[in-house]
């Protein structure tokens, strides 16, 4: 087993998952993989279970019944990588955007440098993104400084969904009580480790937008943003949160 393990949240992602999959396995540094997929009709999840059978215990998944949110993937995923003893975890999506290549520069940040979170970070020396809309760009843009005004959280990509978390930091959050399902969930767990004392590291990556495949990105999702930071800051004033040990 690894010492750490990429969590993958899927929805019809049958263009991209064995591509990525391959390329996560190629790496120099082994890393684990666990897919977390909310019942996808195209059959993403026969993929993931035929690779299953070609990288034996590197491969896994969670299947769920429906779409049932990006947060609660992502604390699936958590729950079952701390229960397998993994040290780093990371999020990561499927379609691309995220350079594969990059995992290992999130994973020295923290094995090497001793930081206990890294973010994969799109703003932190400019504006890093290919492909995108401009009108795209720039509401993501303005959303992380909107999120760094409310909160002051030092992380100038705030909504990042590349990230790798020490296990410590994940034991430490109650999982059970990050409350947003949506991108929000990203800015939240940030907000949280933050709150908690641990030590924060940017990378600089490139954000590419995807090719194959369709945006899980919606309207709805933004608003939760929008409002559920202000509501996210308010609740702090109120919160004690847990303390690095």
């Amino acid at each position: 087993m690894s010492d750490g393990v990429i969590i993958i949240p899927t929805y019809n992602e049958k263009e991209n998952i064995e591509r990525m999959i391959r390329t996560l396995m190629a790496l120099e540094h082994e890393f684990d993989v666990l897919v977390v997929d909310d019942g996808s009709p195209d059959g993403t999840a026969t993929i993931v279970k035929n690779l299953m059978e070609v990288f034996v215990g590197r491969v896994h998944i969670i299947e769920r019944a429906g779409k049932l949110g990006l947060g609660t993937a992502y604390v699936a995923g958590f729950k079952w990588a701390l229960e397998k003893g993994y040290e780093y975890i990371f999020e990561m999506d499927a379609d691309f955007s995220h350079n594969p290549d990059d995992v290992p520069l999130l994973y020295e940040a923290c094995a090497k440098d001793g930081y206990d979170l890294s973010v994969g970070s799109r703003y932190v020396t400019g504006v890093n993104v290919v492909n995108w809309p401009m009108g795209r760009v720039l509401m993501s843009y303005f959303a992380s400084k909107y999120v760094r005004f409310i909160t002051r959280l030092p992380v100038y990509d705030t909504t990042a969904g590349f990230n790798c978390y020490r296990r410590k930091v994940l034991e430490t959050i109650d999982l059970d009580n990050i409350r947003f399902k949506g991108y929000a969930f990203q800015i939240e767990m940030k907000f949280t480790t933050h709150k908690c004392g641990f030590k924060i590291k940017e990378v600089p990556v490139i954000f590419v937008n995807r090719v194959l495949g369709t945006s899980k990105m919606s309207g709805g999702i933004f608003s939760e943003a929008f409002f559920g930071v202000i509501r996210l800051k308010v609740s702090s004033w109120f919160r004690k949160y847990p303390k690095v040990k």
